[in-house]
């Protein structure tokens, strides 16, 4: 008996996946933070690590993301996810740096699989950007576990605490999926011998445009977010007040997805993401160049939340635009092509111009997301596939 996405027992499984999936979103600050200080990699090293990880779910998720509609999405998420709880077991028993890049490669691919997937059948729900919202606002709650817990427990036994906390976590997305990861609506309907044109048609060009776009904030999202809690300790703020900076992150960001759905139809989608990659430029140069706790505090209190809603509507209209799911199958390789890029050319530039260059570099990117953005129709044309090409 299938398990559908209306379903409570579905809905917490898309939550579990996508927060499992997602997990690089909430945890870089520590990621890399530990990496540097636990492991005394430099910060090219660090962002570096990440970046494979990311990279891995970038691969898995562009082999996938065409085929989705061929794929058994319960048995690709149990499978890829227990992949990657099994590599960041691993990962836990080594120092080396070169075992740990594998390692780092192979849970990126486990989990991009797993990823994909689970964004397809959330593309294919009836109201994907409701969904959307869900799986978002639960992964603000993780983030308030994950950043108010997972800091002291590294501090407390090491760096090989942080991966232990990925396998787990990781383990649990493998076991909720296995038992009760759910199919989509439509995936009857594709299925059958009268399944929609759009099954099989090609993507329309313009969805390229919402794919580039939100690959340039995740790269000024990952950029950014994985000198977060560098930048402060170098900056003189004492361990403790970035440590609550970090849990009132996550105390925001239970907020912002929940206000994209009950703003679905409110704020138009494509005015939404026009202005949100110039805010999250702003608010990155006051992160990198605030001298002050004040500032930074709040600018880093706020920053992850600008992405999570932007990309909510973003979802909901690249959704109405390419209703197979096939381009959100991908929302793994658009979301973590930037986020690859963004650890190890963050490292790159701190480590050769200091952190104020982020800035600058945050600008030039937000530039070329808004021109993306403003390639897309509004929702209402977005609604018919023949309009949007048009």
């Amino acid at each position: 008996m299938s398990i559908s996405t209306d379903s409570r027992r579905g809905l917490v499984t898309l939550m579990v996946a996508h927060c499992a999936g997602m997990i690089d979103l909430v945890a870089l600050p520590v990621w890399v933070g530990a990496l540097i200080t636990q492991y005394r990699f430099d910060p090219q090293q660090a962002g570096g690590l990440a970046t494979l990880f990311l990279a891995g779910v970038v691969a898995a998720s562009v082999l996938l993301a065409p085929r989705l509609l061929r794929l058994r999405a319960r048995t690709v998420a149990a499978v890829g996810f227990a992949i990657s709880a099994a590599g960041f077991g691993l990962a836990s028993a080594s120092v080396d740096f070169t075992t740990l890049a594998v390692l780092h490669g192979v849970c990126g691919a486990g989990t991009g699989a797993a990823l994909s997937v689970t964004h397809g059948t959330i593309a294919r729900s009836e109201r994907p950007h409701r969904l959307f919202a869900f799986v978002n606002m639960a992964l603000g709650v993780f983030a308030v576990f994950f950043l108010g817990i997972t800091p002291r427990i590294v501090a407390a036994v090491g760096g090989q605490a942080l991966f232990v906390v990925f396998g787990t976590t990781m383990a649990l997305a493998a076991l909720t999926s296995f038992i009760a990861f759910p199919t989509s609506s439509s995936a009857a309907s594709t299925a059958s011998p009268g399944a929609p044109a759009h099954a099989s048609a090609p993507m329309p060009t313009v969805v390229w445009f919402g794919i580039v776009g939100i690959a340039c904030m995740t790269v000024v999202q990952a950029m950014t977010f994985s000198f977060l809690e560098r930048v402060g300790s170098d900056h003189g703020f004492e361990r403790q007040a970035i440590g609550s900076v970090l849990i009132a992150l996550g105390l925001v960001n239970l907020f912002p997805a929940g206000f994209a759905a009950l703003l679905e139809k409110r704020w138009p989608a494509r005015n939404v993401m026009l202005a949100g990659p110039v805010l999250q430029a702003g608010l990155c140069a006051l992160i990198m160049t605030s001298t002050t706790f004040m500032p930074y505090a709040v600018a880093a209190s706020l920053f992850a939340a600008v992405l999570i809603f932007v990309h909510t509507f973003a979802f909901g209209l690249i959704a109405k635009l390419e209703p197979s799911g096939r381009a959100l199958a991908a929302t793994p390789a658009m979301v973590m092509t930037g986020s690859a890029i963004g650890p190890v050319l963050g490292g790159t530039l701190v480590k050769a111009f200091g952190y104020g260059s982020l800035g600058m570099a945050a600008a030039i990117v937000a530039t070329a997301a808004v021109f993306c953005f403003s390639r897309l129709p509004s929702a209402d044309r977005a609604t018919s596939p023949s309009k949007a090409i048009a």
